[in-house]
């Protein structure tokens, strides 16, 4: 069996809280697609709040994956073709 090798975590705290904060807001968003589903809010409205759940995600994934290839490109240690064809895989998977 292969070893599986994960992405490093992320180090640098300011984006890490940027990330955070992201998925909060997120989150919030999410609970207000539920609420308007459950009002009998219109489609149009609900969407557009579905986009923005969909967006500030995709958001804190970009901005978690380009942080973490910058640690590895800078830390030089972890930048393995391993660790750089992991996060290859993850910036794909969001395409």
């Amino acid at each position: 069996m292969a070893k599986k090798i994960a992405a490093p975590a992320l180090k640098d705290g300011e984006q890490l809280a940027t990330v955070i904060t992201r998925l909060k807001r997120a989150n919030g968003q999410m609970n207000a697609v539920i609420r308007m589903l459950e009002e009998g809010r219109n489609c149009e409205d609900v969407v557009t709040q579905i986009a923005a759940v969909n967006k500030a995600i995709n958001t804190a994934a970009f901005t978690l994956i380009s942080s973490s290839l910058k640690e590895c490109i800078s830390e030089g240690k972890q930048n393995s073709p391993e660790v750089t064809e992991k996060l290859q895989k993850l910036f794909l998977s969001l395409a």
